[in-house]
């Protein structure tokens, strides 16, 4: 599917995997809104690519909707959507000192992640189906929603990060059954262990990334958002991959810690 000329969607665009998607995105033509908590970092971001901003919770039915308006309202289809947006938590299910997992914490995950990416696909796939067809088979857009590994082999402490992730991955086939009447492709990408700033920087965290790098077979180093876009903007462009979870991960399985 061509993205020249089309408007995108992303969220958690304003920093990280969402950031550099936006960047790919907006490199080959499309016209993305960059949906994030992040006000200073998305407007900055939406200028330079000559994307918009809004300001999204995408937990929030209302928020998402705005967004999705503000992607219709560029003047171009809305073709494509993508989830980046996401929360992390770690805890035991029960913790050394026999406390059980926090129940609000485990919620707040869920809504965010999970629920969040179910809000974006749906609220998009929506109005994608409004849109005309693009090609002889009938397509009208592409979304890609974001996993982990996690959501395959969650470690210890993971319990409602790699739930959230494991129900991205869940949702992947049906969604696509369902958005196939439309002309809708839905694929999920389940990162490894990617170098975003949340690692820090410095010598520490150089020092603390080599070690996370070091059970990764080939290439021996962590992935980059930039290989992550590069892959989101191929699930989006080649219209014959539909239902698939793809692994960027350097071949990682995950050790339980």
């Amino acid at each position: 599917m061509e993205l020249n000329g089309v408007a995108a969607l992303v969220s958690g665009g304003a920093s990280g995997l969402g950031e550099a998607t936006v960047r790919e995105l907006a490199a080959a033509g499309a016209t993305v809104v960059v949906a994030d908590l992040n006000s200073e970092r998305g407007t900055a971001l939406a200028e330079e690519v000559g994307g918009v901003f809004v300001r999204t919770d995408v937990a929030d039915e209302g928020q998402v909707e705005a967004a999705v308006r503000a992607a219709e309202e560029t003047g171009r289809p809305l073709r494509a959507a993508v989830s980046c947006a996401g929360v992390a938590w770690a805890a035991r299910t029960v913790g050394r000192d026999g406390a059980p997992h926090d129940l609000a914490a485990y919620r707040r995950v869920i809504d965010v992640n999970l629920i969040g990416t179910f809000n974006v696909l749906r609220l998009a796939a929506a109005a994608m189906g409004r849109t005309e067809p693009v090609n002889e088979d009938g397509e009208r857009g592409a979304i890609v929603n974001t996993a982990s590994l996690a959501g395959i082999e969650g470690q210890i402490g993971q319990i409602a990060y790699a739930s959230s992730k494991g129900g991205i991955i869940g949702m992947t086939v049906p969604a696509a059954r369902d958005l196939a009447a439309i002309g809708v492709r839905v694929n999920t990408v389940a990162p490894g262990i990617l170098d975003t700033p949340i690692y820090g920087q410095g010598p520490e965290a150089e020092e603390f990334k080599e070690r996370l790098a070091a059970p990764v077979p080939f290439p021996k180093r962590l992935g980059t958002p930039a290989e992550f876009g590069r892959l989101v903007r191929a699930l989006i462009e080649i219209g014959y991959v539909n239902a698939e979870v793809v692994r960027i991960d350097g071949g990682l399985r995950m050790p339980p810690k």
